[in-house]
């Protein structure tokens, strides 16, 4: 157990972060299943608007460090590859 003023701070500030991250991961998941479903029912125009904020979204969780960089990018990259094979 944490006795210091700054042991118990930085405790303080991790729970903190952690319920932040946690969050913001949660969003980036509900953000590419968004876009999945909306692949899978085949429409044009919705897709591609969730694919721009999915594309934002996983680009600032990468920024943050709570999703790998080439993670981020290879997903990216897959959900591109499907949202231009609907559109095509």
């Amino acid at each position: 157990m944490a006795n210091s003023r700054s042991a118990k701070k930085r405790i303080r500030q991790n729970v903190s972060r952690r319920g932040q991250n946690k969050a913001y991961r949660s969003m980036v998941r509900t953000t590419v299943k968004a876009l999945e479903s909306s692949l899978k029912k085949g429409s044009v125009e919705s897709p591609a608007e969730k694919f721009l904020k999915m594309q934002k979204v996983l680009d600032t969780a990468a920024r943050k460090g709570l999703v790998a960089k080439n993670a981020a990018s290879r997903k990216v990259s897959r959900m591109a590859k499907r949202l231009n094979a609907v559109q095509a």
